[in-house]
């Protein structure tokens, strides 16, 4: 009869269980590093491309807030002599310019702030802010945001004002003669052969309108004055975004 003779495999130690263990920690550990500076490196990434598009809309701002401000001391002018030939002794000599002020006065195109907002909604929808890692540009950027909107609400008062001043202006001026002044282009063209009248309006139906135009006078100002003080935050958000970020 024959003895079988079983085989016994050496136990291992703990310390083999424990070097195992500590190579597979290390392996996912650094898997997780690996991941985590490539997460890193992306969203690094992200916050210089939102930088450099922020600044271009911000510049593209800056030349538009500088011509509002040209063209609203411009719509000022217009608008005081407009106001002035029309309460003068004799409008009636004066309708040419009068005419000329008047269709213009309406006209809110070249004095409208439309903001380059395109990278700003992007950050603020897509939950990009958390990006910009300076608390004190993405403070910067936050209040710059809050005065595009301050200014767009102002530019929807003023066209409810125009809309009122509208309403007051067709008591006075003929409005076959507007259509008169303007070409193919709905551009602005003077008077040459044509002099045109006035409506026969009323010394309250004047007064209705004096104060629709004072209205429309005063915002201009207030506008003007929030554009200059706007501007002045736009070149210094540029500023701050340059030195933060030399290598953008």
């Amino acid at each position: 009869m024959e003895v079988h003779q079983h085989s016994h495999t050496e136990r291992k130690k703990w310390t083999h269980y424990f070097w195992e263990f500590l190579m597979l920690f290390l392996a996912v550990f650094c898997g997780f590093l690996a991941e985590y500076q490539l997460e890193h490196k992306i969203e690094k990434n992200r916050e210089k491309q939102f930088i450099n598009s922020l600044i271009n809309d911000i510049k593209a701002d800056t030349g538009r807030l500088n011509a509002i401000l040209i063209n609203r001391t411009a719509r000022e002018a217009r608008l005081d002599s407009l106001a002035l030939l029309l309460n003068s002794f004799s409008p009636q000599n004066f309708t040419r310019e009068i005419y000329f002020f008047a269709v213009t006065a309406t006209r809110s195109n070249a004095i409208r702030f439309i903001p380059n907002d395109g990278t700003m909604q992007q950050l603020k929808n897509s939950g990009g802010l958390r990006l910009i890692r300076n608390h004190k540009v993405a403070d910067s950027i936050a209040k710059y945001d809050v005065t595009i909107r301050f200014l767009l609400r102002q530019g929807e008062l003023e066209e409810t004002l125009i809309n009122d001043y509208r309403e007051a202006a067709s008591n006075i001026f003929d409005a076959r003669i507007f259509d008169l002044m303007l070409d193919s282009n709905n551009n602005v063209t003077r008077l040459i052969e044509e002099t045109p009248k006035l409506l026969p309006f009323t010394q309250k139906e004047l007064e209705h309108w004096n104060y629709r135009t004072y209205s429309m006078k005063a915002l201009n100002k207030a506008i003007r004055r929030d554009a200059r003080i706007f501007l002045q935050q736009a070149v210094n958000l540029l500023n701050t975004l340059e030195k933060e970020y030399p290598d953008k």
